[in-house]
Order: C-alpha cells, then structure tokens, then sequence
C-alpha cells in the first residue's frame, strides 16, 4: 500500500481528536488564550451543554488582520520561540484554533486595544470562508458552534447536554482560582448565570466563591519551600471533608491540573485523618523553574512531569502535616450547623416518652452526669497521661453521687471547662463564647495513638507481663503472619509466641493500653496483615498497628468519668496534634458559639 501524504484538514481533524474531547477541552482551550492576551474580564456563554453554542470573549489585547490568519492556522503561536524549556503561558502548541476549525464551524472576531477597527475570520469544516473587518470593542469574541459536525462520529460519544454544561463549569471553576484578579461569567440556556467577581489578591475569597463561605472558616495557609521548590495554598481541617476528590485543586506555575502524584500526595498527607470514602478539601500551588517541570507530556495539558517527582511530593506531605498539626485540631464549623439543623423549635419531650415523677435520680438538680452508681468498673483503664489509672470498686454506698464538676473559669482554655457528662460518653464543656461537645472515646483514642506514635520513633514501648498468658486459637496461617513481625510487635509492647499448632500465647501487652482484649487485638492484627499481604513488611505499617492497638486501650463509650479526668482529657486534647478527629477520621468534638445557641431560641 502506497504512502500518501494527509491533507492539511484531516490532519487538524486527528489533532482536535487529541485535543477536543469534548465542549469543556474547547472552553480550556479558548479561557487559556483569553488569560495569555491578559484579559481581566472573561465571558463564557453555551447553548446544548456547549455542542450547539460555545462563545468566550474577552477584553484581552486583540488581534489585528495578520494575526486573524495566523491564528486559524497550525502551530502558529504568540507564546514561545525556539524552545519547550521556558514555558510562562498557559498555551504554547498553536493547535488549539484550527483543531476546533477543523470539526466545528468557528467565528472569531478582534480587535487591538489601540486599534482604530476589529475584523472577522470564519472557519467552517477546516476551510476559512470569510476574513473581513467587523466592528467591536477591544478584546477578542471566539464563538464555536457545532462542535464535531464535521465528525459526526464524535457525538456519539459525548454524555448528556447536562453532563457537558457540568464540566464547563468545572473548567472555569478551576480557571477562576487560579486567576482570582479576572471577573468571570458563565451563562447559557442550559444554567444560572455563574459570576464570578474579580477578588485581586485575595486568593480564599476567590476560593470561597468555588468552595464555599464554609471554606474559609475552615481553610489552614500552606506556605512552604523546599530546594527552590515553593507551595501555598489552603487545605481543610479534617473533619471539614467531602464525598469525593472533586473539591481538591491543583496548580503548577499557575496552570490547573489533574497530576496523579499531586493527588496521591494530598491523600497520603490526610491519611489516618479521614475516614475511608471521605476526601480533604485542597487549594495547592506549586511554583518552580520551567526547566523543573514538563508540561507537554499530555495533549490536554491537565497532566505534567516533575524532574523531581519525590521532592515535590516530600513537600506537599510534609507541608500539609505539618499544617494540620499546626492547626488541623480544631473542629470544622459545619459540625456546628449540622447540629442546628437537626434541632427542631418546640420540641415536646412528653410527646416522645410517658411522664414520669420527679425522683432523686431524675431531679434537675441533679448534674447530668450523675447516675445512682457512679463506681466505674472492675477493669483497669488507660489514663489520660498514658498510664494505667487504679481501678475503682463498684460500690454505691462508698461513693453515692459524683461530686459537682469545680468552676473553672473556661476562658483559659480553648475546649473550655467540663460541666457534665451525658449518656456516659459525652463531656459538655463551657467555653469562653460558647460550648463544646466532646466524644470521650474517640479522643481518647486519637491520645493514645499519638503518645504511641511518638514513642516509636524514640524508644521501645514499655509493656506490662501478663500473670497468665493469653492464648489465641488462630488458623494455622495467620500465626505464620504474626510470627513473621514478631520482633516489630515487641517494639510496640506487644510480645507474643507459638503455642503450639494453631495458637498464639500473648506475654506482654503495652503498658499505656491498660488492661486490654488481647485476644480481640490478635485477631484483628492478623486480619489486618493479611490484607496488607505480608510481602510489603509489617514494620513499614507500625503506624497502622498503633492505631489499631489504640482503638483496643482507649477509654470506652459508657465509663463515668470524674470530673478531674473530664478536664484532664480536655487540657491533653489542646496539646496534641490531630485532636480534633480519631483514628478513623471522625471528629473528636463539636463546638457550639453561644451566638448559635442565642439563634435556636431567637435571641438574635
């Protein structure tokens, strides 16, 4: 078969293939060349979800009649020179007009800001069929109408008028925060107009317009540089988290993009900190040296390469731990309206249980903490300071009513002062301006976990020997797996050996945990291991396993605390990293201003 040389058409047609995928390629395409003219005021308009009707103006720089023709033609650009190692625009290809030529019947319609007149150029199938002047402001008009009526194939392939409205939206969702200085405007007949004001210099309020006013309450600064390697932006407080990773964006040199490692990153920052499902809420940028980084590697740009992959993702890791340690603790706001949401004015309390007499243990001047048995259990019970508290004998008689919590003044502390204990697992301490809710289990596990956490990295946990060994009946397997990381378990306090075929006996357990269910955490270890596959080491996972181990130690849903280890719990809790969510993610506490509590009764 001969070999033949494609024609200029067909050639541009395999391109926009590349490039146009969909309406929302040609809306990135044409925003980035509207940015690049140094427009301040951009104008999206669409018809169909952007197949019948796509126009983007600008009051950018313009173009003159010379630059019309050059434009609509391949590979003809503004925006580099000789080479691909210093690029500071978001285009540089020249493929973007003429590949949309090529499939869709295009307008465009400039003119220069110091010119005396615009002019037209039309494309239809990827033939030019007018160039001619035309009135007009200053700034450039593209307009795209059938998009891929010369490939008619391509439609098939498109999702519903909706889906494609949704992915413009998203594209100058992203454009607008990395250009918080441009005033953007989406509109069409398939949407509410979406406007954007122009926020200069203040990149969260740009952010809160996309993210929402919720953002900015709960948004941590990053501002980090490693190796000529700089990051800011803002991320969420744990507990502030979404459903999935649409919420988290990212920009390198001022170009949005979708990169894997980014992502991964982000993720890997979070990890612990989220519950399984749950996605932080991220605004990152990375500024480095062109030469640093390749952004040619994919046709739509949205992914790049990094000369240093490893740097830019110690960084981003480093960066954000190192922000949530900071500040990652307190509470997302949204608990707080959550909470507000589910009251309901004139609630009936009669009306969802039968009356009963007022009784001693029911009288209101009771603490709500009380119970007619305040003895706590006969199982010892990990301490807020990571020992073992002496058990306390279950005896009404000795110890009739809980004393009244002291009053401590509560603005000298951030969680505030303990005032009660409700259903035997929530403290309710008073704050300065207002009240919080804190569940004693899950931060006592977050406690424990970081107090574990530290000592890996320091020494040996102390462990305490077990009068009578534990033995586990396991499968034959699993103890095979346990064995095999025997030696990392004991680093953590956890000494185990064979007990013959098909069991474990447990020697020691560590010491902060208390008076633990070994044979619970057994069979969940080697659960875990096994998911993990043994191949990957145990020893690179101690983290997971001290999670795991804190879970089994902490103090549990139903203990009655004193109202010493109330607050003991609350002044650990505001000095300790990650507070604000357990081991799994979940929130370790809600705060309530008294401004919200003044909203439920109508006092403001």
């Amino acid at each position: 078969m001969a070999i033949r040389q494609l024609s200029e058409t067909l050639i541009n047609q395999i391109a926009a293939g590349e490039v146009i995928e969909r309406p929302a390629s040609a809306a990135k395409e044409l925003i980035e060349n509207a940015l690049d003219a140094g427009a301040t005021r951009i104008e999206v308009a669409t018809s169909g979800g952007g197949k019948s009707l796509l126009r983007v103006s600008d009051n950018g720089s313009g173009m003159d009649v010379a630059d019309l023709e050059l434009a609509v033609r391949r590979h003809c650009t503004s925006k580099i020179t000789n080479t691909l190692d210093d690029i500071r625009t978001l285009g540089f290809r020249g493929e973007a007009l003429p590949s949309i030529g090529s499939v869709a019947r295009l307008s465009i319609s400039s003119r220069r800001r110091d010119g005396a007149g615009g002019n037209e150029i039309t494309v239809e199938g990827g033939r030019i069929t007018h160039l001619r002047p035309s009135p007009g402001n200053p700034g450039t008009i593209v307009e795209v109408r059938d998009l891929f009526f010369a490939t008619p194939a391509r439609l098939k392939f498109l999702k519903t008028e909706k889906a494609e409205a949704a992915a413009i939206t998203e594209v100058v969702k992203r454009m607008a925060i990395a250009f918080p200085g441009v005033r953007f405007v989406l509109s069409g007949t398939d949407r509410t107009t979406l406007e954007l004001p122009a926020t200069g210099d203040d990149h969260l309020a740009r952010m809160a317009q996309i993210l929402g006013k919720d953002f900015r309450d709960n948004a941590i600064e990053i501002d980090a540089e490693r190796e000529g390697v700089s990051l800011t932006g803002f991320t969420g407080v744990p507990t502030f988290n979404r459903g999935n990773s649409a919420h988290q964006y990212a920009f390198v040199n001022g170009r949005p993009v979708q990169d894997k490692l980014i992502l991964s990153a982000i993720r890997g920052a979070y990890a612990e900190t989220i519950p399984a499902g749950r996605y932080p809420v991220a605004v990152l940028s990375i500024r480095l040296d062109p030469v640093l980084v390749d952004v040619n590697v994919h046709p739509a740009k949205s992914d790049v390469r990094f000369r240093d992959p490893q740097l830019v993702r110690g960084l981003i890791v480093g960066a954000v731990r190192e922000a949530l340690a900071r500040d990652g603790s307190r509470a997302a706001t949204t608990g707080a309206d959550g909470m507000l949401r589910s009251f309901r004015p004139g609630f009936q309390p009669s009306a969802q249980r039968p009356q009963q007499p007022w009784s001693a243990a029911t009288s209101p001047s009771r603490p709500f903490y009380q119970a007619a048995n305040s003895g706590f259990g006969e199982r010892p019970q990990a301490s807020f300071d990571g020992l073992v508290t002496p058990t306390a004998r279950n005896d009404a008689a000795s110890s009739p009513r809980m004393p009244v919590v002291p009053e401590e003044p509560p603005q000298l502390y951030p969680l505030g002062a303990a005032r009660a204990q409700i259903h035997e697992n929530y403290i309710v301490a008073q704050t300065d301006d207002g009240l919080v809710i804190v569940d004693q289990h899950a931060a006592h596990e977050r406690l424990v976990f970081e107090a574990m956490r530290k000592a890996l990295h320091s020494k040996r946990l102390a462990s305490q020997v077990l009068l009578i060994p534990e033995i586990v009946d396991l499968p034959e397997e699993d103890c095979d797996r346990l064995m095999q990381f025997a030696a990392d378990l004991g680093e953590l306090g956890l000494a185990i050996e064979r007990f013959g075929p098909g069991a474990i006996a447990v020697r020691e357990t560590p010491a902060m945990l208390g008076e633990v269910d070994a044979t619970g955490l057994i069979r969940q270890l080697a659960d875990e291991i096994a998911e993990w596959d043994t191949a990957s080491g145990l020893s690179a996972k101690l983290e997971y396993v001290a999670a795991t181990m804190a879970c089994h130690g902490s103090v549990r849903s139903g203990r009655r605390l004193r109202p010493e280890e109330m607050n003991a719990l609350l002044r650990q809790m505001e000095v300790t990293p990650g507070s604000g969510q357990c081991n799994h993610g979940r929130p370790t506490y809600i705060e309530l201003k008294l401004s919200d509590i003044e909203r439920l009764f109508g006092r403001s």
